[in-house]
């Protein structure tokens, strides 16, 4: 189905101080939360709509909020609105509006009437399933004039760069004059008659001599051909919301097949008419149709054979190429069966996509023909689920016919007798990509030839030259410049070695310090998840250059893999293969990021980030995929990722037995593994893939205005609920992972003396089921209402225990344990003198002489403003301190919690314990803290300890001195660790001193103020 994404970003100049936008498409509304208190607001928030109509208009309006509501003559506040047709957004290039501002047009009545009301920041754009036919009916008969107008005057425009189209520009062009001076002489009738069919179809039948002036006098396959080598190819479409009809693997090349299925005069469509009953076919030419883009198209009308409930009808094939390359080829069909009960409510999509399907062992090749189907609905009719199921039952007859006469062409092909997951990764480059050649190409260019070659020149000239007597203020050993020019040579050179010099830095950080995950092979039995990083495209940079030092860094269920760097590229060749450890249960998501490496854990830039959903792609999809990058560097750069991602149980029907016997325990209930057949309906009614498998199911019923009775079913992953009422289906599902809370209400009048589970999503999750929640929150949370199951409790305790299971899994309450453990033994000894007990395992970072009291050096770790201040001022970001516990004597204790600010580091999230004690016979203090770090990679396998010693300077009283030691350990070995051990101690060597600088100025500072 076809989306409207729109992204309200902020709006200016607004008349009031407490606004929000409303959203409206159809009969589909939203709208912003509200914020108060400022006339320039930024919302940043995003809304997704379902487009049902080519025609429909998208009113964004303002409006005032008052904290009551207040109608003024049957009004609301308003403060004006935008319209937008969807049409303008077709027409945008890849469909996408960008940021723009937009003038609100005042109300035509109320308080704001013919008033400034200032302007908006939106941002547009059409995704999804379905675009191609949306590009196609948005030119239906009801459109615009203003539409029409413009696709004349695109048809002229492409039709002229054809280059089979030889001839009828004049003509064509004629039509279109007289076709508008026609309207220009009518426009009075037209107006009295704004609904007269007339028009419209003068406009139809132009458009229709225009396309076939455009048939082009060249052949089917120079025409294919001229397709292909376009460069503006749109993506892959996605399958059609319907289901699949075909899905197989032929011996035959892509073009054969293509060439076999839809040439003219094709002996396969003649054969499988014959076998259908179908009579009366008519084949129309292959012509050039001007839309977005130029594209193929051609029309088939026939008469579809009688059969026991419906009789002969006439039935017309409308066949657009929407993507041709040299391997891959998708044709959308839209069907019209105008004589068929309701059918001018409906058309039938058919989106035949012909994929390579692998090579084979001989070396042959094959293709993979998917073949998807949709329904659109042209007006709302009541019997829609009847109409559904109808075009399903016929499409499924048919093309089982389809496929039994084209295996009889062609061999069909088993998975098995291709090339498997390990050829494919075969395939892959396995040497090292660091070699010989990269550190060339890295290093040929200007500004390392022209430092050689100074540096050689001077060499040379100091070679050649004798010693020179004393001159000026000189003597022996010491020479100056002798002129201005010399001073000036010198500079440069001195310039132009330390770029040299960073170069050197930034590559043997990046080739020996970051290193890869690429070639490590996964451990333990059960859900393998093996990704293959192929490539980059258009990864940029916000470098002057452009170019960018890409890596990428994938996470799933808790575990992180990196990828290496590549240097100064934007389209940056990977061929790596990345394997994730044995789980227990399949992974949901695998989270993808790319950065811009600028040194280890250093300001590395976000290029673009995605999420992939295992459970909306098939296996064969996920084999080979281009994954568009998120964010709004990528968006504006259209970067994007090639991937191989292969998901294997080891293990199989033992890891499902023995995961259900783990998730027994926590839920307190047999669960009994489903048969076969049930598990296959379960995955067939939600569109999973087969990996999926059912846990437990129960009746209820969902609350919305009326409550809905069906089944809910819990898998592994996901948490589904469906309902079929009188032909009206409800289906959707979400991630276990997309719950943020889950409760229980009492029993109620309204719930009809049932308890009520209540579960709420994440903000942004569940877009694809929020037709079942029952509301949304002023958080943006979607709330769903389940209530009378046969057996409450159980069904409660089941659920609160998968999801529970689910987000923290084992794996996780053990690595908390370990973590706990490790900060509650961690205790400081009695005998100060044994506080550095292994001085082997800490080195010392950091030391100074501060011309400031031990006290209030102290004064960092009171937790008051000054501690508060400085670490604001060094990017930490939801500073939190708890207050001094005594926990022994002498001992006290705190905890420390913070994130850090994206644009200083990438550590993320850092929690700590923090331990005091004073140090006997002297005016000092010991503080020891041990810290965790969340978000990077391998943050689960160290943690790292400080040990602050403070104490009286023998400079004087009013001095102190400072000195800190650190020591990492490591709970898991890795052969990561000498790199990180190496890369945490500079960065923090850095933060050390960047905060001690801070604290002298501050209370230098704070005592000046106090004596002034």
């Amino acid at each position: 189905m076809l989306g409207l994404y729109v992204c309200v970003l902020e709006a200016k100049d607004l008349p009031v101080k407490n606004a929000y936008v409303k959203l409206k498409l159809g009969k589909f509304k939203s709208k912003t939360r509200i914020l108060r208190s400022t006339s320039n607001p930024i919302w940043n928030e995003e809304f997704v709509f379902r487009v049902h109509d080519a025609e429909d208009v998208l009113v964004v309006s303002v409006v005032n909020h008052c904290d009551e509501s207040r109608v003024i003559n049957g009004f609301v506040d308003f403060l004006g609105e935008v319209r937008i047709p969807l049409g303008s957004v077709a027409f945008e290039e890849k469909q996408t509006l960008p940021p723009t501002w937009f003038s609100l047009q005042s109300p035509k009545s109320g308080k704001f009437f013919n008033t400034y009301c200032g302007k908006i920041l939106l941002t547009i754009s059409l995704h999804g399933k379905g675009r191609a036919s949306f590009m196609n009916h948005k030119h239906s008969p009801n459109s615009t004039i203003a539409i029409e107008d413009s696709r004349d005057l695109e048809s002229v425009h492409i039709s002229s760069r054809s280059p089979c189209h030889k001839m009828g520009e004049g003509k064509h062009l004629l039509k279109i004059v007289a076709n508008r001076l026609d309207r220009i002489f009518n426009k009075k009738e037209g107006n009295s008659k704004p609904w007269d069919s007339s028009e419209p179809t003068s406009s139809i039948s132009d458009y229709e001599d225009s396309s076939q002036e455009n048939s082009s006098p060249c052949s089917f396959e120079e025409a294919i051909a001229q397709m292909e080598s376009r460069d503006n190819q749109p993506a892959s479409p996605e399958n059609l919301q319907g289901g699949i009809l075909v899905d197989k693997i032929y011996s035959v090349s892509p073009y054969d097949l293509n060439v076999f299925l839809f040439a003219p005069n094709s002996q396969f469509r003649k054969d499988l008419a014959e076998l259908q009953g179908t009579t009366n076919v008519q084949e129309g030419p292959w012509v050039w149709k001007a839309g977005g883009i130029t594209c193929l198209t051609r029309v088939v009308s026939y008469t579809k054979a009688a059969t026991k409930l419906v009789k002969a009808v006439n039935a017309t094939e409308e066949q657009t190429y929407i993507r041709v390359t040299k391997d891959e080829f998708a044709v959308l069909v839209s069907v019209s069966t105008p004589e068929v009960p309701y059918g001018n409510t409906f058309k039938v999509e058919l989106l035949y996509k012909i994929m390579p399907g692998g090579e084979l062992s001989s070396g042959e090749e094959s293709s993979h023909l998917v073949v998807s189907w949709g329904i659109v609905f042209l007006q709302s009719t009541m019997i829609k689920g009847m109409i559904e199921a109808g075009a399903r039952q016929g499409l499924k007859e048919s093309f089982d016919q389809f496929s039994n006469l084209l295996a009889q062409n062609f061999k069909v092909l088993d998975k098995a007798d291709l090339s498997d997951k390990e050829y494919l990764l075969a395939t892959l480059q396995t040497e090292d990509q660091w070699n010989w050649w990269q550190a060339i190409k890295y290093f040929w260019n200007f500004t390392v030839i022209s430092t050689i070659f100074m540096f050689l020149y001077v060499l040379m000239h100091i070679l050649r030259c004798d010693p020179s007597q004393p001159q000026g203020l000189e003597f022996r050993g010491i020479e100056l410049p002798d002129s201005f020019g010399e001073i000036l040579t010198t500079g440069i050179l001195i310039i132009q070695l330390q770029r040299v010099y960073n170069m050197v830095s930034h590559f043997v950080q990046a080739r020996f310090q970051m290193g890869t995950d690429h070639g490590l092979k996964a451990h333990g039995d059960g859900w393998v998840l093996t990704v293959a990083l192929i490539e980059g495209v258009d990864l940029d940079s916000l470098e002057s250059t452009g170019l960018s030092d890409p890596y990428v860094v994938l996470t799933c269920n808790g575990q992180t893999r990196s990828s290496s760097v590549k240097l100064q590229t934007s389209d940056p060749q990977w061929n790596e293969i990345l394997e994730f450890d044995a789980m227990e249960e399949p992974p949901s998501v695998l989270d993808v990021e790319v950065f811009d490496f600028d040194g280890p854990f250093g300001q590395d830039v976000s290029l673009g980030h995605a999420e992939i959903n295992f459970l909306k792609h098939t296996s064969t999809e996920l084999a080979d995929m281009w994954v568009m990058l998120e964010g709004k560097l990528a968006q504006s750069s259209q970067s994007k990722l090639h991937l191989r991602i292969f998901l294997d149980n080891n293990k199989g029907v033992e890891t499902i037995k023995e995961y259900l016997e783990k998730k027994e325990k926590e839920v307190g209930k047999k669960l009994n593994l489903r048969s076969p057949q049930r598990n296959s309906t379960f995955q067939k009614l939600f569109g999973l893939p087969p990996e999926e498998f059912l846990i437990n199911d129960f009746t209820c019923y969902l609350r919305r205005k009326m409550p809905l009775q069906g089944r809910l079913f819990l898998s592994a992953r996901i948490l589904g609920f469906y309902a079929n009422l009188f032909g009206h289906k409800t289906k959707f599902f979400f991630l276990w992972e997309d719950i943020e809370d889950i409760q229980v209400l009492p029993p109620s009048l309204a719930s009809v003396g049932s308890p009520t589970l209540v579960i709420i999503l994440r903000r942004g999750r569940g877009i694809d089921a929020r037709h079942g929640a029952k509301s949304q929150d002023e958080e943006g949370r979607h709330r769903f209402h389940f209530q009378s199951f046969v057996s409450f409790s159980a069904a409660s305790r089941t659920i609160m225990a998968l999801w529970r299971t689910r987000i923290l899994n084992p794996y996780h309450k053990e690595q908390l344990t370990e973590e706990h453990d490790d900060q509650e033994g961690f205790v400081i000894p009695e005998d100060s003198e044994s506080f550095l007990e292994d001085e082997a395992k800490m080195s010392k970072i950091y030391s100074a002489e501060l011309p400031i009291k031990v006290r209030s050096v102290m004064g960092i770790f009171y937790g008051g403003n000054l501690e508060h201040k400085i670490m604001k001022r060094i990017g930490c970001m939801n500073y939190e301190t708890t207050t001094w516990e005594l926990v022994k004597p002498d001992v006290y204790e705190r905890r420390v919690s913070y994130q850090f600010n994206r644009y200083r580091s990438i550590f993320g999230e850092v929690t700590s314990t923090q331990q005091k004690l004073s140090k006997v016979n002297t005016e000092g203090w010991f503080v020891n803290e041990v810290m965790a770090l969340h978000g990077v990679p391998f943050s689960d396998h160290f943690r790292i300890h400080f040990r602050y010693e403070f104490e009286k300077s023998v400079l004087g009283d009013c001095a102190s001195k400072c000195d800190v030691y650190i020591g990492i350990m490591w709970l898991r070995s890795s052969k990561f660790q000498q790199r990180i051990n190496r890369n945490i101690t500079a960065k923090f060597n850095i933060r050390l001193k960047e905060i001690f600088e801070l604290v002298q100025k501050e209370i230098l500072l704070i005592s000046q103020n106090s004596h002034g």
